[in-house]
């Protein structure tokens, strides 16, 4: 049986988060929703993750939006003329002794008693004289004297004093005189062409390895200034709090930033200073970035974004280079923003056994942006923003004031907020008259911006498939059931196997409806889901901010529902419990370890929220053993008073489990309708 509901989490300033229920299969383990699954199994279940992609197509690790196009600059020879001008050199000698050397082999001279001996022996074909200098070609090839190798072409020098009636024996040899040299010497173009052909290749792999290393390394060692980064054209105009929803009380904080900006000389005059950064804390999906980019449209101002992941690099100081970049391009632009998305992967506490003391690339790249920051006057006008998921886990020195000196909260949006990003977001979305979108919003607690945003594009998915020209109301239920649950499985299971998944639902569901406080129960079903059987979805009519003891203590019972209708039923427990155990273990712990609802462990926080520090090194032994018995006290008496509820509520159990083998699912009015309970409201008490 898959149970994903979480327990609600404690963000800072000691309140339990915004969550209103308990959350659906599909969604993260750990982070706490507002609705609840409940399913059954086949006993290796879990929960999906998120991914997500992004594509960089730019050298430098930033975009800008709203920023005049850069001048780009000046080219520079990679590596430096002195280096280029030694190496042609360098080339040229090697050569033009490498060619001298091959003329050498190809075309011996010899000496003239040498080319007296082969005239007279009759082996020269033909000879050409220039003067004292002849060339001439023999018939036969004849060994180099004092040398290796043959040879048939050759020059000799003829001595002055020498008097042999040369001529005379040429005619007497029929030795041919002709009026062209016998060796064809290269003119001075071809040599000088051969000569620099190897110098303009070594140039040309000189400059292609200089610029593919230059940019490889960000403009480090070869290239000091990488292409001008692109400036991005959105469509539709800017992104202003006209596109933002659900979050108005940190738009008013951010209010302030976007009049700072466009008024700056009013806040000059009274001696005021804008913060320096202004840091957006929350869990994923909830809109930090759009906010980013809503306050740089609201200002008019640029918008330069890039994720704190882009600045490392393996060469130590390429980060800290971009960094400086980064900054500078805002200064020449400024009055503007510059947005660091995840800033903890660079902003981390300095000083943890993960690091290499002071110099490795990460506290360099960190470094740099603590001293950008710190240099901040109101008349340059550039302010920064940042967003992260772990704003626990950052350096001191980052969020002093003077740097990220404003911390804005950006939680989960309420059920009027959910409404209106349900509006933003099917604004492109032909939508069937009749449509509820509070009805949507209503049934979708703890979920964020991004969430309703996918919520929004798989129902005009769905009505595609269906080959309808608007969204309805169907498709929108359909796509959130798709979400919550997990899209339906061709699974055919055996009759005993559904009547044991029949039970094990309806376990939960009555459970869910006989106890005051709980949530409602919306949704029954044995239709396989994802990786459950069975699912059980219950969110509350309202947003729920703070949990009671009996609250939580009525979700573990709730929780334990399914394994204790098997029990009572069949006498077995099957593995399909395995997500429900999940879920029940995270809340008793919390219950005992994190929010003092136990007596022996006493008002105290035994387990820090933070999941980096290790369950056993959390607290003193002591104090784990007591946690861990006071868990399983709290389970036990969930587990026996589910069991009794489901005694003496068998009747309906039965009934809610046959209308479900019969259906297969059951609606919020068909399930208490088969169960024979009426609503209850908050306070009364079922019969």
């Amino acid at each position: 049986m898959s149970n994903a509901a979480p327990a609600p989490g404690t963000p800072q300033g000691g309140r339990p988060s915004r969550a209103a229920g308990r959350p659906s299969r599909a969604r993260t383990p750990g982070r706490w929703g507002a609705g609840s699954a409940t399913g059954r199994g086949p006993g290796n279940g879990g929960n999906g993750t998120n991914g997500s992609v992004d594509n960089r197509t730019d050298e430098r690790p930033w975009r800008s939006e709203g920023a005049p196009p850069p001048t780009p600059p000046k080219r520079r020879m990679p590596g430096g003329w002195g280096g280029l001008v030694l190496a042609a050199l360098a080339v040229y000698l090697i050569t033009n002794l490498v060619l001298s050397y091959l003329g050498e082999r190809n075309e011996p001279s010899v000496s003239y008693t040498e080319f007296s001996r082969q005239v007279g022996a009759g082996n020269v074909a033909k000879i050409y004289s220039k003067g004292d200098t002849i060339q001439g070609e023999l018939k036969k090839k004849a060994p180099v004297p004092g040398k290796k190798g043959d040879y048939t072409k050759f020059t000799t020098q003829r001595p002055a004093f020498a008097d042999d009636n040369l001529w005379s024996q040429l005619t007497a040899k029929n030795v041919t005189v002709t009026a062209e040299p016998v060796v064809q010497q290269r003119s001075f173009l071809v040599n000088l062409l051969i000569a620099l052909a190897p110098m303009v290749l070594l140039v040309a792999l000189w400059v292609f390895i200089a610029r593919r290393m230059g940019a490889g390394l960000g403009g480090g060692a070869f290239s000091r200034k990488p292409p001008p980064k692109p400036v991005e054209v959105t469509e539709g105009g800017r992104t202003t709090f006209a596109d933002v929803a659900g979050i108005d009380e940190v738009e008013g904080e951010l209010d302030d930033v976007v009049d700072f900006l466009k008024h700056p000389d009013a806040y000059r005059k009274m001696g005021a200073r804008m913060p320096g950064g202004v840091l957006l804390a929350g869990p994923p999906g909830t809109g930090k970035t759009l906010l980013a980019r809503a306050v740089a449209g609201e200002a008019g101002v640029p918008f330069f974004s890039a994720s704190a992941s882009e600045f490392i690099e393996m060469i130590v100081g390429v980060g800290a280079g971009r960094v400086r970049e980064l900054f500078a391009e805002a200064r020449k632009v400024a009055p503007a923003i510059v947005f660091i998305d995840e800033i903890d992967t660079i902003g981390r506490a300095r000083g943890g056994s993960g690091g290499l003391g002071g110099h490795d690339e990460r506290e360099q790249t960190l470094n740099q942006i603590l001293t950008e920051m710190d240099g901040f006057t109101g008349s340059e006008g550039v302010v920064v923003l940042a967003a992260t998921n772990r704003a626990d886990v950052l350096d001191p020195a980052l969020t002093r004031p003077g740097r990220f000196d404003r911390i804005v909260h950006v939680s989960p949006p309420d059920r009027s907020g959910r409404e209106a990003i349900l509006r933003i977001h099917s604004r492109e979305i032909p939508l069937a008259p009749g449509v509820d979108l509070a009805r949507i919003a209503q049934a979708t607690p703890g979920m964020t911006g991004a969430d309703l945003a996918n919520l929004t594009n798989e129902a005009a998915l769905l009505a595609v498939k269906r080959k309808q020209s608007a969204v309805t109301q169907a498709d929108l239920s359909g796509a959130l059931e798709k979400v919550q649950l997990g899209a339906e499985r061709p699974l055919v299971l055996d009759e005993e196997e559904r009547r044991r998944t029949a039970y094990h639902e309806s376990g939960h569901a009555l459970l869910g409806m006989v106890q005051p406080g709980a949530d409602p129960v919306r949704k029954v079903t044995i239709v396989p889901r994802g990786r459950a059987l069975g699912v059980t979805l219950s969110t509350p009519d309202a947003d729920k901010y703070a949990y009671t003891e009996e609250y939580l203590r009525g979700r573990i019972i709730g929780a334990l529902g399914g394994m204790a209708a098997e029990s009572v039923v069949f006498g077995v427990v099957t593995t399909g419990s395995e997500s429900d155990l999940e879920q029940v273990t995270r809340l008793a712990r919390g219950m005992t370890g994190r929010w003092g609802m136990s007596e022996r462990v006493g008002r105290l926080t035994a387990i820090p929220s933070d999941a980096q520090v290790p369950y056993g090194l959390s607290a003193a032994p002591a104090t784990l053993d007591a946690v861990d018995h006071e868990m399983r006290r709290i389970v036990d008496e969930c587990y026996e008073s589910a069991c009794e509820l489901l005694r003496a509520n068998r009747n309906r159990l039965d009934s809610l489990a046959a209308a479900l083998l019969e259906h297969e699912t059951l609606e919020e009015d068909a399930a208490y309708r088969a169960a024979g309970i009426p609503r209850l409201s908050k306070g009364d008490t079922a019969t």
